[in-house]
Protein backbone atom coordinates (compact mmCIF):
# COMPACT_ATOMS: atom_id res chain seq x y z
CA UNK A 1 0.00 0.00 0.00
CA UNK A 2 1.16 3.04 -1.08
CA UNK A 3 0.67 6.52 0.77
CA UNK A 4 0.98 10.41 -0.26
CA UNK A 5 0.54 13.13 2.45
CA UNK A 6 0.67 16.46 0.78
CA UNK A 7 0.42 19.98 1.90
CA UNK A 8 1.55 22.99 2.70
CA UNK A 9 4.72 23.22 5.07
CA UNK A 10 3.49 23.41 8.81
CA UNK A 11 0.28 21.46 7.43
CA UNK A 12 0.72 18.27 10.34
CA UNK A 13 1.30 15.82 7.45
CA UNK A 14 4.53 14.44 8.68
CA UNK A 15 2.37 13.78 12.32
CA UNK A 16 -0.99 12.75 10.10
CA UNK A 17 2.01 9.72 8.16
CA UNK A 18 3.51 8.91 11.46
CA UNK A 19 0.22 8.26 12.83
CA UNK A 20 -1.15 6.17 9.65
CA UNK A 21 2.40 4.02 9.57
CA UNK A 22 1.89 3.22 13.78
CA UNK A 23 -1.47 1.79 12.73
CA UNK A 24 -0.65 -0.25 9.83
CA UNK A 25 1.07 -2.54 12.80
CA UNK A 26 4.24 -3.47 10.90
CA UNK A 27 6.94 -5.75 12.86
CA UNK A 28 9.90 -3.21 10.99
CA UNK A 29 9.51 0.51 10.68
CA UNK A 30 11.63 2.67 8.47
CA UNK A 31 11.97 6.47 8.71
CA UNK A 32 13.66 8.04 5.26
CA UNK A 33 15.08 11.13 6.38
CA UNK A 34 16.10 13.17 3.29
CA UNK A 35 17.35 16.34 5.29
CA UNK A 36 20.20 17.43 5.22
CA UNK A 37 20.39 20.31 7.70
CA UNK A 38 22.56 22.92 7.35
CA UNK A 39 22.04 25.29 9.88
CA UNK A 40 21.76 25.45 13.47
CA UNK A 41 16.88 25.93 13.12
CA UNK A 42 16.94 22.46 10.53
CA UNK A 43 19.13 20.87 13.26
CA UNK A 44 16.05 21.73 15.57
CA UNK A 45 13.97 20.60 12.97
CA UNK A 46 15.64 17.17 12.75
CA UNK A 47 15.66 16.75 16.14
CA UNK A 48 12.11 17.53 16.99
CA UNK A 49 11.04 14.67 14.80
CA UNK A 50 13.09 11.85 15.65
CA UNK A 51 11.48 13.22 19.13
CA UNK A 52 7.74 12.46 18.15
CA UNK A 53 9.39 8.65 16.55
CA UNK A 54 9.73 5.85 19.17
CA UNK A 55 12.43 3.05 19.88
CA UNK A 56 10.79 1.12 17.76
CA UNK A 57 11.51 3.14 14.20
CA UNK A 58 14.93 2.34 12.05
CA UNK A 59 16.30 5.76 10.87
CA UNK A 60 18.11 5.75 7.34
CA UNK A 61 19.37 9.16 6.56
CA UNK A 62 19.60 9.17 2.84
CA UNK A 63 19.65 12.79 0.76
CA UNK A 64 19.06 11.06 -2.77
CA UNK A 65 19.15 7.39 -3.40
CA UNK A 66 15.79 6.72 -1.68
CA UNK A 67 14.54 4.53 -4.45
CA UNK A 68 17.27 2.31 -3.51
CA UNK A 69 16.41 1.95 0.20
CA UNK A 70 12.87 1.86 -1.11
CA UNK A 71 13.64 -1.32 -3.06
CA UNK A 72 16.55 -2.78 -0.41
CA UNK A 73 14.08 -2.70 2.53
CA UNK A 74 10.22 -3.02 1.43
CA UNK A 75 8.70 -6.29 2.48
CA UNK A 76 5.48 -7.70 3.80
CA UNK A 77 5.86 -6.66 7.47
CA UNK A 78 7.95 -3.13 6.63
CA UNK A 79 6.69 -0.21 6.59
CA UNK A 80 8.38 3.00 5.27
CA UNK A 81 8.04 6.24 5.39
CA UNK A 82 10.10 8.83 3.39
CA UNK A 83 9.66 12.40 4.92
CA UNK A 84 10.16 14.39 2.96
CA UNK A 85 10.01 14.57 -1.15
CA UNK A 86 10.18 18.18 -1.48
CA UNK A 87 13.68 18.20 0.56
CA UNK A 88 14.68 15.10 -2.12
CA UNK A 89 14.09 16.84 -4.57
CA UNK A 90 15.62 20.51 -3.32
CA UNK A 91 18.80 18.04 -2.87
CA UNK A 92 19.09 17.29 -6.34
CA UNK A 93 18.91 20.28 -7.55
CA UNK A 94 21.51 21.68 -5.36
CA UNK A 95 23.83 19.16 -6.57
CA UNK A 96 22.82 20.88 -9.89
CA UNK A 97 21.16 17.72 -11.26
CA UNK A 98 20.39 17.83 -15.03
CA UNK A 99 16.24 17.86 -15.83
CA UNK A 100 16.62 14.56 -17.74
CA UNK A 101 18.33 13.60 -14.47
CA UNK A 102 15.49 14.12 -11.96
CA UNK A 103 13.20 12.65 -13.98
CA UNK A 104 15.46 9.39 -14.20
CA UNK A 105 15.37 9.65 -9.98
CA UNK A 106 11.62 9.92 -10.10
CA UNK A 107 11.30 7.24 -12.57
CA UNK A 108 12.90 5.25 -10.41
CA UNK A 109 10.82 6.06 -7.57
CA UNK A 110 7.88 5.21 -9.34
CA UNK A 111 9.35 2.31 -10.42
CA UNK A 112 10.14 0.85 -6.59
CA UNK A 113 6.75 2.00 -5.48
CA UNK A 114 4.85 -0.13 -7.89
CA UNK A 115 7.15 -3.01 -7.14
CA UNK A 116 6.85 -2.69 -3.28
CA UNK A 117 6.13 -5.52 -1.60
CA UNK A 118 5.28 -3.71 1.62
CA UNK A 119 3.37 -0.16 2.75
CA UNK A 120 5.20 3.09 1.84
CA UNK A 121 4.63 6.34 3.28
CA UNK A 122 5.73 9.66 1.13
CA UNK A 123 5.37 13.07 2.63
CA UNK A 124 5.58 16.22 0.22
CA UNK A 125 4.84 19.79 0.61
CA UNK A 126 2.33 21.90 -1.60
CA UNK A 127 4.07 24.22 -3.38
CA UNK A 128 2.32 25.54 -6.49
CA UNK A 129 -0.52 27.32 -4.67
CA UNK A 130 0.96 30.30 -3.86
CA UNK A 131 2.85 33.03 -6.22
CA UNK A 132 4.54 32.37 -9.20
CA UNK A 133 8.36 33.01 -8.13
CA UNK A 134 10.59 35.89 -9.47
CA UNK A 135 13.62 34.32 -10.29
CA UNK A 136 14.30 31.10 -12.94
CA UNK A 137 15.47 28.49 -10.04
CA UNK A 138 12.64 29.04 -8.04
CA UNK A 139 10.34 28.57 -11.24
CA UNK A 140 12.33 25.36 -11.76
CA UNK A 141 11.73 23.91 -8.27
CA UNK A 142 8.31 24.43 -8.32
CA UNK A 143 7.51 23.02 -11.43
CA UNK A 144 9.75 19.75 -10.62
CA UNK A 145 7.79 20.11 -7.37
CA UNK A 146 4.32 19.80 -9.08
CA UNK A 147 5.27 17.12 -11.81
CA UNK A 148 6.88 15.13 -8.36
CA UNK A 149 3.70 15.05 -6.57
CA UNK A 150 1.53 14.34 -9.22
CA UNK A 151 3.79 11.32 -10.34
CA UNK A 152 3.55 10.22 -7.09
CA UNK A 153 0.01 10.61 -6.63
CA UNK A 154 -0.33 8.41 -10.13
CA UNK A 155 1.62 5.59 -7.96
CA UNK A 156 -0.28 5.73 -4.51
CA UNK A 157 -3.62 3.81 -3.33
CA UNK A 158 -4.00 7.02 -0.79
CA UNK A 159 -3.71 10.77 -1.56
CA UNK A 160 -4.64 13.15 2.04
CA UNK A 161 -4.38 16.38 1.88
CA UNK A 162 -3.09 17.72 5.28
CA UNK A 163 -4.77 21.72 6.44
CA UNK A 164 -4.43 23.05 9.36
CA UNK A 165 -3.76 19.43 10.96
CA UNK A 166 -6.31 17.94 9.37
CA UNK A 167 -6.05 14.84 7.35
CA UNK A 168 -8.32 15.30 4.31
CA UNK A 169 -8.46 11.93 1.85
CA UNK A 170 -8.65 13.02 -1.61
CA UNK A 171 -7.67 9.36 -3.26
CA UNK A 172 -8.58 6.42 -2.11
CA UNK A 173 -8.23 3.74 -4.97
CA UNK A 174 -5.91 1.34 -6.45
CA UNK A 175 -3.66 3.09 -8.29
CA UNK A 176 -4.03 3.70 -12.00
CA UNK A 177 -0.01 2.98 -12.88
CA UNK A 178 2.00 6.20 -13.86
CA UNK A 179 1.79 8.97 -15.98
Amino acid sequence: MIYLFIGGCRSGKSGAALLQAEQIGADRKIFVATCQPQDAEMHARVERHRQERDATWETIEEPLEIAAIVRQHSGPQTVILVDCLTLWLTNLIVQDALDTTINQRIERLADALVNTRGSVLLVANDVGMGIVPDNAMSRRFRDWAGSLNQQMAQCAHEVILTVAGIPVPIKSAAPKGRV
